[in-house]
């Protein structure tokens, strides 16, 4: 068993599978034979982060992955603001449906209902446009 590697579609195929692949229609029409040795160090480099591109002769090669542009970093930024204040709102949902349906909350109830809704109000304001330099506020305990 061996893999090829197709730099059109930027991936490795068992070459055992070649007929599966033939009759799928997915075999690549050009392809460079990766040794084992070179396929493993590959696969160890996906794994610490790095990505494969195509080098000479199409011959599959490590490279450092891109650095994040500034878009990219501020929707991380977002994404995880969006996931920060979910996992807040999913902290308080008794307190807030026991409140919606006329039930009195307990002045610790009160009490953290107020610390949650402090930090969603905190997040909400957040610039995130200097992303990855976000001061993100402290993370209430009750969240946890």
């Amino acid at each position: 068993m061996g893999f090829v590697y197709s730099s059109s579609k930027n991936a490795f195929f068992c070459d055992e599978f070649q007929a599966s692949y033939e009759t799928a229609g997915t075999w690549p029409g050009y392809f460079v034979r990766v040794s084992d040795e070179d396929y493993s160090a590959l696969m160890n480099g996906l794994s610490r982060g790095q990505i494969v591109v195509t080098g000479k002769g199409g011959y599959p090669v490590l490279a450092d992955r891109p650095a994040l542009t500034q878009a990219e970093l501020v929707s991380a930024a977002e994404t995880e603001r969006d996931r920060l204040s979910n996992q807040a709102l999913q902290s308080i949902s008794v307190i807030q449906f026991k409140q919606t349906n006329g039930r009195s909350l307990t002045p610790d109830e009160t009490a953290r209902l107020n610390r949650v809704l402090d930090y969603i109000d905190a997040l909400d304001a957040l610039d995130l446009t200097g992303a990855p330099d976000v001061s993100w506020p402290e993370v209430p305990g009750d969240v946890a």
